[in-house]
Parts: structure tokens; C-alpha cells; sequence
């Protein structure tokens, strides 16, 4: 029989949790104790992503059914559907927020190395966006269209990696090229991005020395890419 740590413990023991009590200092994540801590709704969501819970009852199905197991994870208070609902509406998110680029700043320099397919000494972006559909009668502010509800995630992958740098979530009607305003590009870095990002002001305008490379598709009747000069 296995004595030791399970994987998940294991797992923690590279995240920095200074940093993360830091996060939640900076926002008063728990100044009032409610028996859930930050950590552990931490742990919960954490927890969700590497097994591929479907929801809040299902993470609660599953925690639950490890029993004592579950202080040797990490978790000191009561895992519940009510509990983890209550968290996720009053805690702040910008506790989780912060953490990850708390950990994708350490990741990023660990593939900085790694082949991408092609020989650039420059760092290679991805920018692109997904429509999340939801149910209009559950979500009536994320309207979307006249029975349909949905948000708009836009992502910017680091390509070294696959590590997302920048992620925003929006009302489901914002154009993709209005979210060029929210990044700032990094000087002589190459972004890739489809037709949704062409706005010539925004992508040629007056050169600056932290003006991007730019892999946009444009049409026929203008060149393929475009470099800064």
C-alpha cells in the first residue's frame, strides 16, 4: 500500500505559496474567515482543471468521495457545492489573477528554449478569441443575440510553450480588434493574427520602438506582412 504524498500534494509543492498569500493579502481575500479559505477554493479549481470536472457538483462528488485523503491534498476546510458557490461570487478574482501571472512568469523562461517549428530569435505570439455560448435564461446580461447568451475569451498565446501571456473575457458582442487596445506589444516580437485584428490605424500607424511585428493576413490588394521599421 502507498504511504507516500499523493501526485496532487506533490504538485503543489512548485507553486510558490508566499506568492499566493501575498495575493491574497494585497485584495483582503480572507479577512473574514468563512471556513473556506482562498487556498482551498484554490486547490478546489486546480484540482477541477487536472481531472476534468464538468461542475460544482461534480468536484464535489469527487473530492468528497477521498475522504481523509483530503488534508494530505492540502485542504483544511468543508468541500461543498454551496461552499465553493458562496467562494467564487465573493471572492475576488483578481487573488487568481495575479497568482497566475505569479506562475507564468516562472513557466516562460523554462520553454524559452524549446523548438516552434521555425528559426526566430524573436519572441512568436498568438492572438485569437473564442465565443463561450451560454444559456440566455441563466446569464440574462451576456446577451448575445436575440435567444443567445455568450461571453468572448480573447487570448494571447506565447507560442515558446503554448503559455497564455494575456487573457481577457468580454460581453460576447465586442469586436476581436477592439482588444488590441488592452495589450501592449513587446518591442520586436512577432504577433499572428487573423482578419478580425485588421485596423490599419491601430496595426500601422506612426512607428514607436515598442511598434510589433505583425503576421495579419491582409487582403490582395496588400502585402502579407509587415514589419516594423
Amino acid at each position: 500500500m502507498n504511504q507516500g504524498r499523493t501526485v496532487f500534494s506533490q504538485l503543489l509543492n512548485f507553486l510558490p505559496d508566499r506568492e499566493f498569500r501575498r495575493c491574497v493579502a494585497r485584495y483582503g481575500g480572507d479577512v473574514r474567515p468563512r471556513g473556506f479559505s482562498c487556498w482551498d477554493q484554490y486547490l478546489s479549481i486546480a484540482f477541477a482543471q487536472l481531472t476534468y470536472r464538468d461542475g460544482l457538483r461534480d468536484i464535489e462528488a469527487c473530492l468528497r468521495s477521498l475522504g481523509g485523503k483530503l488534508y494530505h491534498m492540502g485542504f483544511h476546510g468543508r468541500v461543498a457545492r454551496s461552499t465553493l458557490a458562496d467562494a467564487n461570487d465573493a471572492q475576488d478574482w483578481r487573488i487568481y489573477a495575479d497568482f497566475a501571472q505569479v506562475l507564468i512568469a516562472i513557466a516562460r523562461p523554462l520553454y524559452a528554449s524549446d523548438p516552434i517549428g521555425v528559426d526566430l530569435d524573436q519572441s512568436l505570439y498568438a492572438l485569437d478569441s473564442t465565443t463561450i455560448d451560454l444559456c440566455l435564461s441563466l446569464f440574462p446580461w451576456a446577451k448575445f443575440r436575440q435567444h443567445k447568451a455568450a461571453v468572448k475569451m480573447h487570448t494571447l498565446l506565447d507560442l515558446h510553450g503554448n503559455i497564455p501571456t494575456f487573457i481577457s473575457i468580454t460581453d460576447g458582442k465586442v469586436h476581436d480588434v477592439n482588444i488590441l487596445d488592452e495589450i501592449l506589444p513587446e518591442a520586436g516580437a512577432i504577433y499572428v493574427m487573423d482578419r478580425g485584428y485588421i485596423d490599419f490605424e491601430r496595426l500601422y500607424g506612426p512607428p514607436t520602438a515598442s511598434t510589433p511585428r505583425d503576421g495579419g493576413r491582409r487582403r490582395d490588394s496588400a502585402c502579407r506582412n509587415s514589419r516594423a521599421p
